[in-house]
C-alpha cells in the first residue's frame, strides 16, 4: 500500500469515526474524501448510503418488500425481456469469477436484478449496458441494493430515453461531450476533426456503462466512488482527463487509422489513478452542472427535430413507394402474345 493510500484510509477512518452512532451527511469534506477513493472496506457503506440517498424520494411511497413482489411477478408471468437478459448474462463480465459461469454466485444475482428492473420499467424492458451496470453494483452491494443502484442511474442521474430504443438522451450527451472536449481540450478536439475522427463511436459506451471493460479496475472503482455520489457529470469529468492524460500521445498521431486503432486501447494503459482524478477534479474546473444542462436542452431540440425530419423523409418514401405500387399494371402471358 503506497504512502498516498495510506493517508487516504487514516482519513476516511478518521471521517468514520466521527460518524459512528449517526448517518452519513453530504459535506464538501466528505466529497472531497469521495474524490480520493473510497477505500475497499468501506466502498459497500458508501455506495449503499449514496444510492439511499439518490433514491430516497422514490422509495417513499413503496412497501419494503418491493424487490422480491417485482421477483414473484416474474415468477408468474412471462417477460418479454427474459431472453434478452439470459443471453446476455454470461457476456457481462466474462472475466471476473463472479460471472464466469452458470453456476458462478454472481449470475442468479443478476438475473434477478435485471428481471425486477424490467418489470418496473417496462418501457425499457432491458437494454444492453445495463447488465455491466447492475453486476459492478453486485460486486459490492446485495441484490436489492443493486436493484435501487440501477434505478438511482437509469432513473435519477441520466436524462430520459439513455437506456430507451433510441437511445436519444445517451446521443444527445455525446454532442454535449463533443462541445466540452472543444472548449476544454481544444488543440486534442481540432486534431481529430483535421482527422475526421469520430471520437463518439468510442466515447459513447463509456457513458452507456460508465467505462465498464474501458479502464483498469483500480480507476473503475473511483470513478464510480465519485460517480454514486455526485451524480453524471462525473462521466464528464472523467472522460475528459483520460483524454487529457493521453494527449500529446494522440497528437503524435497523424493518419485517421493510426488515431482510431489508438481510440480503441488507450484507457487501458492508464494506470495512475491519482494522476487522472487530479486531472478529473482540477484541471477540468470549473465545471458547472447548469453548463451540462443547459447543452442537453440544446442538442436534445436539435436531435429531436432531426429525427423528425428523417421520418418524415421516410414517410415520404413509403407514400410514393405505395402509388408507384398502386399505378402499376399487371400484364398476363396471354395479353403478351396479342
Amino acid at each position: 500500500m503506497t504512502d498516498q493510500e495510506v493517508s487516504v484510509g487514516v482519513r476516511w477512518e478518521n471521517h468514520l469515526a466521527g460518524t459512528m452512532n449517526r448517518a452519513l451527511v453530504r459535506s464538501p469534506e466528505l466529497k472531497a474524501l469521495v474524490r480520493c477513493g473510497v477505500p475497499h472496506e468501506h466502498r459497500s457503506h458508501l455506495w449503499r448510503w449514496c444510492v439511499s440517498f439518490h433514491v430516497k424520494k422514490l422509495r417513499e411511497h413503496i412497501a419494503p418488500d418491493y424487490y422480491e413482489t417485482l421477483l414473484n411477478v416474474a415468477k408468474e408471468k412471462p417477460n418479454p425481456a427474459s431472453k434478452q437478459i439470459e443471453l446476455d448474462l454470461l457476456r457481462t463480465l466474462p472475466n471476473n469469477k463472479h460471472y464466469a459461469s452458470p453456476s458462478a454466485p454472481g449470475i442468479q444475482k443478476l438475473r434477478n436484478v435485471l428481471t425486477a428492473f424490467s418489470w418496473r420499467n417496462p418501457d425499457i424492458g432491458y437494454c444492453q449496458g445495463l447488465n455491466r451496470l447492475a453486476a459492478i453494483a453486485l460486486l459490492y452491494l446485495d441484490q436489492e441494493d443493486a436493484f435501487w443502484t440501477l434505478i438511482a442511474i437509469v432513473e435519477v442521474f441520466m436524462p430520459r430515453d439513455y437506456y430507451t430504443k433510441t437511445l436519444l438522451g445517451s446521443q444527445v450527451d455525446q454532442r454535449v461531450f463533443k462541445d466540452l472536449m472543444s472548449e476544454k481540450l481544444p488543440r486534442l478536439h481540432a486534431h481529430f476533426e483535421l482527422h475526421k475522427v469520430d471520437f463518439s463511436l468510442i466515447t459513447f459506451n463509456w457513458f452507456l456503462v460508465v467505462f465498464v471493460d474501458s479502464v483498469v479496475s483500480d480507476i473503475l472503482f473511483k470513478i464510480w466512488d465519485a460517480f454514486l455520489y455526485e451524480g453524471p457529470k462525473i462521466i464528464f469529468r472523467s472522460a475528459l482527463a483520460l483524454f487529457k492524460y493521453k494527449e500529446e500521445e494522440f497528437l503524435k498521431l497523424q493518419d485517421s487509422t493510426t488515431i482510431f486503432k489508438y481510440l480503441r486501447y488507450f484507457t487501458s494503459t492508464i494506470l495512475d489513478s491519482r494522476k487522472l482524478m487530479t486531472m478529473a477534479f482540477v484541471d477540468m474546473n470549473p465545471f458547472p452542472m447548469r453548463q451540462i444542462q443547459s447543452r442537453r436542452s440544446f442538442h436534445l431540440e436539435r436531435v429531436r427535430l432531426e429525427l423528425s425530419e428523417l421520418e418524415a423523409i421516410r414517410q415520404t418514401f413509403v407514400q410514393e413507394r405505395d402509388k408507384s405500387h398502386d399505378g402499376r399494371t399487371f400484364v398476363s402471358d396471354d395479353d403478351d402474345d396479342n
